[in-house]
């Protein structure tokens, strides 16, 4: 019980201080660079949350973790054979930042 209430108050604390900051922020540059209006301490605690809900979601949503295709390389690649984990390599060494190197092979 004693730990739920210290991470409720932590949360509270939490979004009241980035809260504050995100207003801080808004009313000192948002009405100068767009003169877009001053925003109050709640609109910015909603914009807070619409922030999160859109570009964030929600911890505990259902499916895999973040992480569930690291773990599933690294299952593929102790299945691998030596020659096959050469050959992926070399596969993979051929590719530049913008795809294969030496022009797309169609």
């Amino acid at each position: 019980m004693r730990k739920a209430l210290k991470i409720v108050l932590i949360a509270t604390v939490a979004i009241g201080v980035l809260s504050f900051v995100m207003m801080t922020l808004w009313n000192w540059l948002m009405p100068t660079l767009f003169g877009r209006p001053l925003i109050t301490y709640w609109q910015a605690i909603g914009l807070l949350v619409l922030s999160r809900i859109l570009l964030g979601g929600f911890r505990g949503r259902p499916g895999p973790p973040q992480w569930h295709w690291r773990r599933r390389m690294m299952e593929r690649w102790e299945q691998m054979t030596p020659e096959e984990r050469e050959k992926f390599r070399q596969g993979f060494k051929s590719y530049g930042p913008f795809g294969p190197k030496g022009g797309s092979e169609k």
